[in-house]
């Protein structure tokens, strides 16, 4: 927790310095799904620097989903830092993110709520912070 993490080549932008493939670009490949909301949220992070807008849908709450999504392609992420994570393990059905996404000239600062559907992690919605 509170790790920012600059993208370095071959490196997931997630934060946890293990390679992309191995860490959140299985689950973009759809081998396996994230075990923890904070994973679903690092793996969600990544899908928006990457442009993996598919993901980002099929990982959205149903209620909650758009029926399209079309990337912003100006932000330049460089960053990710977990402020604060409630719940969210294998044992609960729901769980909450704070976290701090930083791109070239500013930073996204959110509380995400998550739920589990059918067994898997999914992103319902967010409250923008301070």
């Amino acid at each position: 927790m509170g790790t920012m993490a600059p993208m370095t080549k071959g490196l997931c932008p997630c934060g946890l310095g293990a390679r992309y493939e191995d860490c959140c670009g299985r689950f973009h490949r759809g081998e396996g799904a994230a075990p923890t909301a904070e994973a679903l949220m690092r793996s969600r992070y990544s899908a928006f620097v990457r442009g993996e807008a598919g993901y980002l849908l099929r990982t959205w709450h149903p209620r909650t989903r758009p029926a399209r999504l079309e990337l912003d392609p100006g932000p330049r992420w460089t960053g990710l830092e977990i402020l604060d994570t409630s719940d969210g393990s294998a044992f609960h059905s729901t769980g909450t993110v704070t976290f701090r996404a930083s791109y070239r000239g500013g930073s996204l600062h959110e509380r995400s709520r998550f739920e589990r559907v059918d067994g898997a992690w999914v992103y319902v919605d967010g409250d923008f912070l301070e």
